[in-house]
């Protein structure tokens, strides 16, 4: 009977090391969107710890400071899991082998991972194993240490975009204030170039976010600055602007569109965000007909030329919304963003729990 348990042991230890390297590369190494099991459930752990502690009923410049630590804490705790998932492993495989008492079992795989060498086999076997579990502690170590200048770039490239938005549509931003803002400086000709430059913002933040998923959790350097919420107003700016807004069509801005409620729509299908990738113009969003009347007169009011068709215009404004609206709302919930107009605002006090298992359905383009 002992034999058979060390005979399982060592299939386990193989098993459970085999886990570990494998949630390693896909984490690190592979360059696209690919869950790991052990990631997820460390990060899903953490979180819900961190909402512990940072109520919803706290003040938010407090909230947000505690929730800044989590995804820094939570690169570090992968990097934890995934030792000592390696300590178990090969403790699992030296008990197997080497006919070792637990004890005996577990100060080998710690001195090898460890590389202190405090403890060594005898067998040459045993040896090789010592040799291979200390190359795997600094391989793992080595792919975090290169894993944090990918990250560090790519939060530093979307907060670019993320703080000269607050320039242009305000604190919190808000698509109605970009627009606002761009017509009283006699600048609404120069959205083409802001469309230009968040189609690529989009584009980066879609490939950054699901190839980098820790980087959706980086809270800004500003309290009341989010990816989420400026990517929010952007679209909501561009679907004013193709809809509303009495001027020339700009292409430009369609393609802006399509490229942010793709973005979103990704990144919501790695956190397994449930939506309808396939929406009708008429289905329902989170923005009441009265609150955008309400947003037409403060345009209005503003000098903006408004389109005199405002049923026609509602109904364009609410089918390009359609296409980014659950995403957008659940993502704030997600990331706990800050409260800003049209997303955040209306996200509600629940909170959103990821599954850790199950799939959603892949949006189809249209």
């Amino acid at each position: 009977m002992l034999v058979v348990l060390r005979v399982l042991a060592v299939v386990a230890g193989i098993a459970l090391l085999i886990a570990t390297l494998g949630s390693a590369i896909k984490t690190v190494i592979l360059p696209r969107a690919a869950v790991s099991t052990i990631t997820r459930v460390v990060f899903l752990g953490l979180r819900r710890l961190f909402l512990i502690v940072a109520r919803p009923s706290m003040p938010f410049e407090r909230r947000d400071r505690v929730l800044a630590m989590y995804a820094p804490l939570g690169l570090i705790a992968t990097l934890a899991t995934w030792l000592a998932l390696t300590l178990v492993a090969y403790m699992l495989i030296f008990w197997g082998l080497d006919l070792l008492t637990f004890r005996e079992a577990f100060e080998i795989s710690g001195s090898s991972l460890f590389t202190l060498g405090s403890t060594r086999p005898e067998h040459l076997g045993s040896i090789a194993l010592v040799f291979t579990e200390a190359a795997i502690g600094l391989f793992l170590l080595a792919l975090m240490i290169t894993y944090l200048p990918s990250i560090y770039a790519a939060f530093s490239r979307r907060e670019l975009g993320v703080t000269a938005l607050a320039v242009r549509a305000g604190e919190p931003a808000w698509g109605v204030s970009m627009i606002e803002r761009f017509w009283r400086l006699d600048r609404i000709s120069m959205l083409h170039d802001v469309w230009v430059e968040w189609e690529r913002w989009f584009v980066d933040v879609e490939e950054s976010h699901t190839s980098l998923p820790a980087l959706s959790f980086f809270r800004s350097p500003q309290p009341d600055h989010s990816w989420v919420t400026s990517g929010g107003a952007v679209l909501d700016a561009a679907a004013l602007a193709v809809s509303t807004i009495d001027i020339d069509h700009d292409v430009q801005a369609d393609i802006c569109l399509r490229a942010g409620y793709l973005a979103l729509r990704r990144i919501a299908d790695f956190f397994r965000v449930p939506y309808d990738p396939d929406p009708q113009p008429g289905d329902p969003i989170g923005i009441a007909r009265e609150e955008f009347d309400a947003a037409v007169d403060q345009l209005r009011e503003s000098g903006v030329p408004i389109k005199t068709d405002l049923d026609q215009a509602w109904a364009d404004f609410s089918g390009w919304r359609v296409n980014y609206d659950t995403v957008l709302l659940a993502l704030c919930n997600l990331t706990s963003a800050p409260t800003a107009p049209w997303s955040s605002d209306r996200s509600g006090e629940r909170t959103m729990r990821p599954r850790l298992f199950g799939t959603t359905a892949t949006p189809r383009t249209r």
